[in-house]
């Protein structure tokens, strides 16, 4: 009976567990839930024209080629990443720059993912887990590391706040209304370990957010200064980045079984089996990985120093494109996938956040956790809307309506919301001001 199994949530859709993931024993060469996120984006290349090519090596470079570069639904994209070039190098308009550059994203952010799946297989599980927590959060990475070098710590707090609420609320929202309608028939369950696993991360990420805007307004008048603020927010990112070590080294290898995802199935076994053969050596994954992280570099600083200039030309806020737009494009594989929990929002919370904090005060930037009381009053009701969906370890389109309709409230929020954007400018005071304009904070 379907009510009786133990479920997996995956590409939209709820599937039976194996015996072997159900009792601990199975092996998957490192793949989680991430970095099978997009699979559903990948199809199969036809290698019949290139092996009668002659040549060793430049049969191999084209073999490589049609993997990595037609081996992706989203390789119609590809051609934006010399137009966005193009665009830069001739002074075309700015905006233009911008979209060119967030649509040649896309296709590159799942291809990073793949790449690191085929890593995965010469590296075994343990490494090939440690690429993919890593290498699968480049892209926000590497955008907020350009922003901080161009001293735009706002966009920097936007995008990454946007990439998490993003991933809670639109990700899960459309893997869980997509399963409930393809599966209206069965009572859907899943195992519950992971998720809860991932709902303590990120209600620590939560705790540590919130601790530097309830300190500012809960300081007495002597004690009110950003010295404090920062001095926390730096000391509360030590400690998420040890929770991030922790959880690195429950997943790979205290607790692997709770993360590894189906790898026998015995109605589908040999498509799955068809998954699981490497495509392309070590050497060529890494070489590729190289490459398409230098394009990834280039095409985030087009971003990055465009960003201004496209929300003047759209008439959208910077707020609205970093929290709404930015995540939906750059994470449009994991959209499109619509995977279970957003791997990725927990690493974004608990990795990415707390190491750009770091990164900034090394570059002697004062970046602090204190993302204001209406962008960390949003991603507290996200992640508690999210958590109370996956409490109860059931699954059905209801629950994804309420979480998709949830994003909608937020980005319409931030749509009608036209604050400037100022650099280093962390404090919002709530109150009135009196006739000689002091300002009374709440």
């Amino acid at each position: 009976m379907a009510s009786q199994e133990h479920w997996n949530l995956e590409n939209g859709n709820v599937k039976p567990l194996s015996k072997e993931h159900r009792h601990g024993h199975g092996h998957s060469h490192g793949r989680t839930a991430h970095n099978m996120s997009s699979q559903s984006l990948r199809k199969k290349s036809d290698l019949s024209l290139v092996s009668k090519v002659r040549i060793g090596l430049l049969r191999q470079f084209l073999t490589n080629l049609q993997e990595v570069i037609l081996g992706t639904k989203l390789s119609v994209l590809f051609p934006a990443i010399p137009l966005a070039i193009i665009a830069q190098i001739y002074s075309f308009g700015r905006p233009w720059v911008f979209g060119l550059s967030l649509l040649g994203l896309t296709p590159l952010a799942e291809r990073v993912s793949f790449l690191t799946e085929q890593l995965a297989f010469s590296t075994g599980p343990t490494v090939g887990g440690l690429l993919n927590a890593t290498c699968g959060n480049a892209t926000e990475l590497i955008i907020a590391i350009f922003a901080l070098y161009q001293r735009k710590v706002d966009v920097v707090k936007y995008s990454l706040l946007g990439s998490i609420i993003s991933n809670l609320l639109l990700v899960l929202g459309t893997s869980l209304f997509c399963g409930g309608i393809a599966n209206m028939s069965q009572e859907q369950k899943y195992d519950r370990k992971q998720a809860d696993v991932n709902s303590q991360l990120l209600l620590l990420a939560l705790l540590c957010h919130m601790l530097p805007l309830m300190f500012k307004y809960t300081a007495t008048a002597d004690t009110l200064t950003a010295t404090p603020t920062l001095q926390l927010s730096r000391a509360s990112s030590i400690i998420m980045l040890i929770a991030y070590i922790a959880y690195l080294f429950f997943q790979l290898k205290t607790h692997r079984q709770f993360f590894e995802t189906q790898v026998e199935d015995d109605d589908n076994n040999d498509d799955v089996s068809d998954e699981e053969e490497a495509v392309l050596s070590f050497w060529s994954a890494f070489a590729w990985l190289v490459g398409m992280t230098a394009v990834i570099a280039l095409l985030s600083e087009y971003v990055v120093g465009t960003i201004e200039d496209a929300s003047t030309s759209w008439g959208l806020s910077v707020s609205f494109i970093s929290i709404i737009l930015l995540p939906i494009v750059g994470n449009a594989a994991e959209h499109a996938g619509a995977v279970i929990f957003a791997f990725k929002n927990k690493l974004i919370a608990m990795f990415v956040v707390p190491l750009t904090v770091i990164v900034a005060w090394i570059l002697g930037i004062e970046m602090n956790l204190d993302f204001n009381l209406l962008e960390t009053g949003s991603l507290a009701l996200s992640v508690l809307l999210t958590a109370f969906t996956l409490q109860d370890g059931t699954s059905h389109y209801m629950k994804g309506i309420a979480l998709l309709l949830a994003y909608v409230v937020i980005g319409a929020c931030f749509f009608v919301l036209k604050t400037p954007i100022v650099p280093n400018a962390n404090i919002l005071h709530l109150g009135a001001k009196t006739s000689s304009g002091t300002v009374f904070s709440a």
